[in-house]
């Protein structure tokens, strides 16, 4: 059975965590401002898939070869940042795939597009892995069933993510129609590939 002492004490814990501003949720607001919310779900979906693999990960002890391992954890934050800041660049210049136009043509960039931003940002998230490491193993009680602690564990971290990841990505949207009550597409366009480029530098340092 789950101890619902240690849930009641997780959810509020994991919730403060979610919905800190950070890689994933900032990465949300700008692809509901670029994209919409409807084609950031895509993006939802491969960052909870990243976040649910890190979680598990950080309890059964993978996490561990990662730290003991760093150049390979570093390799992977290297390309997905150089991603994101490309896509950033690109954006700012009113060029590339998730540029906004006059003529709305954003759909340029594939659902496995999106869907890669999301884990590539997940995983390669340190500050994820360090929240995880910390986080999870002081709630699994070792005298209770251990795949049923973690599966419920798992349920409440992705329920948690993508409420924060839907209230940031409809923050972005909402600031797409506040902005584009002025038609200033070039501002926005300047607005969320500079999040986009920061998002990126972001997962290169840190």
């Amino acid at each position: 059975m789950f101890d619902w002492t240690l849930f009641a004490v997780f959810l509020p814990t994991f919730f403060f965590v979610s919905i800190t501003p950070g890689m994933c949720m900032t990465l949300a607001m700008t692809l509901g401002m670029s994209v919409g919310v409807r084609r950031t779900l895509w993006m939802m979906l491969g960052e909870l898939i990243g976040v649910a693999t890190v979680a598990v990960a950080s309890v059964v002890g993978v996490a561990s070869f990662m730290f003991d391992h760093p150049q390979v954890f570093t390799a992977f934050k290297f390309v997905g940042g150089l991603y994101l800041a490309y896509l950033g660049t690109q954006m700012w210049q009113a060029k590339g795939k998730m540029a906004l136009t006059n003529d709305n043509v954003t759909a340029r960039i594939s659902n496995y597009e999106l869907f890669s931003q999301g884990l590539i940002t997940a995983i390669a998230n340190p500050k994820g892995w360090a929240f995880m490491v910390a986080l999870l193993p002081p709630f699994i009680n070792p005298e209770k069933p251990f795949m049923v602690q973690l599966s419920a564990l798992i349920g409440i971290i992705m329920f948690t993510e993508f409420s924060c990841l839907m209230l940031y990505a409809s923050t972005g949207k909402s600031i797409r129609l506040f902005m584009n009550q002025g038609n200033n597409l070039a501002l926005l366009n300047r607005f969320s590939g500079g999040l986009m480029l920061l998002l990126g530098l972001w997962l290169i340092l840190g």
